[in-house]
């Protein structure tokens, strides 16, 4: 018999979870364009400011104050509902643009860039819990497929647009421009978070958790000091690379101590069981540091590597980007389609395209392959991390319920971030050790490292399948 209009089941698009849909990818939309304005406009904002040599504190602030927002946005989540840390990093993001963009020296430049940075980590925690709560579980992987879609626009058009903008009105214009977006974004999505409010209000209090969360931190003055020390961490790690190149055996040293406390850190803030790849929760968040260390660690060196070892310009080195804006969306689209095929076959195959992409990518550190090769194993890289990240996001969320969402999805996005930090700053120091013309077997070294951090996720991901059990306390 033949579904009648009423009894057809609602899609995205449908009116109930449209609002939330168009809402959703706008505010992610809107970070994606900040996210990429900033590189542009920095170094002319810094010129103007003659203050060259706060470049590198302006790009590692937000970076160490994501790791403490991440951290705390979990446990407010999950106390509070994701209203509070989404409207929270709403503000918070309006706030920052206000500061960059009318600032009259540095220090506000730094404090607005701080700023951001809690502004992202509580709009990545707060939407992926309203998805979570607002949506049904079979939507949610079109959602999350739009969300990687939302950084395509950006990643293509975004430098160049926010040249156009600099050159033609101003840096100031970048920041302050996205105000003019974020109103009406964020009243696309109020019927959502009514919706959550509601399911909020609704739901039983004091139930009892039946997935896996990091112990010692349901508040957040138990988060704080680890939170702080992560950003600690990758603070340092990040400011490394302005030194590499003059000091590598001192900043060698400083990335190694810098290491260590952020897998310290991460003994704390993740659930147990993470570092020995325990089956269920624990793998989920693991697979997500190998993903992001892979993948990131690779992305980041190859403009580098097209212009030193195939003498790419500026523009044509920068076609990395495109293509990983254009495949990650694509695979993610991929992953969001009616395919019936189980989540850890799709994690699976994520990490083994993802794997066999990074080492074709290898071949560009080889000067007398065609670049043509590498680049197109970098796009089947970038296929596979579009269908891995989107299915760890499902992951999480299946391996949680409202007690520990917010914890597990900030503990996903902390895995990816402090893991790409350490393995982006053991990637500069070997560069630097190799400086003042690192050759092409320094970059074969760092992508042949990164397939095979990637092959280790590979393996590893069949330990997902089975539920999370309660936390003992072992890590």
């Amino acid at each position: 018999m033949a579904t009648s209009p009423a009894q057809a089941p609602s899609t995205l698009f449908s009116r109930e979870h449209l609002p939330l849909a168009v809402g959703a990818v706008a505010l992610v939309t809107l970070g994606a364009f900040e996210n990429r304005a900033v590189g542009t406009a920095l170094p002319t904002l810094v010129r103007e400011f003659d203050a060259i040599g706060s470049f590198g504190l302006a790009n590692a602030a937000p970076v160490a104050s994501y790791a403490v927002s991440l951290a705390i946005a979990g446990v407010w989540a999950d106390r509070s509902g994701p209203v509070s840390p989404l409207r929270a990093g709403v503000l918070l993001f309006a706030v920052a643009q206000v500061l960059v963009g009318t600032a009259v020296g540095m220090p506000q430049v730094i404090a607005g860039r701080l700023l951001s940075g809690l502004a992202e980590g509580l709009i990545d925690v707060g939407i992926m819990v309203l998805v979570a709560r607002a949506l049904p579980e079979r939507l949610r992987p079109r959602m999350f497929s739009l969300f990687a879609a939302a950084w395509v626009l950006p990643s293509v058009i975004g430098p160049f647009l926010t040249g156009v903008v600099t050159e033609g009105a101003g840096w100031r214009w970048v920041f302050l421009g996205a105000l003019a977006i974020l109103v009406p974004t964020w009243l696309l999505i109020q019927p959502a978070i009514r919706a959550a409010r509601d399911a909020d209000a609704r739901s039983p209090s004091g139930r009892p958790s039946s997935g896996t969360s990091s112990p010692g931190v349901s508040s957040p003055a138990a988060v704080l000091p680890w939170a702080a020390t992560a950003a600690a961490a990758v603070f340092g790690l990040t400011l490394a690379g302005d030194h590499l190149e003059a000091h590598p055996v001192a900043v060698g040293a400083a990335v190694a101590v810098c290491s260590a406390a952020t897998a310290l850190a991460a003994l704390r803030l993740l659930p147990a069981g993470t570092f020995r790849l325990r089956r269920g929760l624990p793998t989920v968040v693991a697979q997500r540091g190998f993903a992001a260390a892979a993948f990131g660690a690779s992305g980041a060196w190859l403009p580098l590597l097209l212009t030193l070892v195939h003498g790419f310009g500026p523009t044509t080195a920068g076609i990395s980007l495109s293509i990983t804006g254009v495949s990650w969306a694509f695979g993610s689209w991929l992953q969001g389609r009616d395919h019936g095929f189980a989540r850890v076959t799709v994690l699976r195959t994520g990490m083994a395209t993802m794997t066999a992409g990074i080492a074709i990518a290898t071949s560009l550190a080889w000067p007398d392959l065609p670049p043509a090769v590498g680049l197109t194993g970098w796009a089947v890289a970038g296929i596979g991390m579009g269908l891995t990240s989107p299915v760890l996001s499902l992951l999480i969320l299946d391996g949680s319920d409202d007690t520990n969402q917010g914890r597990n999805v900030s503990a996903g996005h902390l895995a990816g971030s402090l893991s790409t930090a350490a393995a982006f700053a053991i990637g500069g120091t070997a560069i630097a050790f190799a400086a003042p013309s690192p050759g092409p077997a320094t970059f074969g070294v760092i992508l042949a490292a990164s397939a095979g951090v990637a092959l280790a996720g590979l393996l590893s991901a069949g330990r997902v399948t089975v539920s999370p059990v309660a936390d003992d306390g072992d890590r």
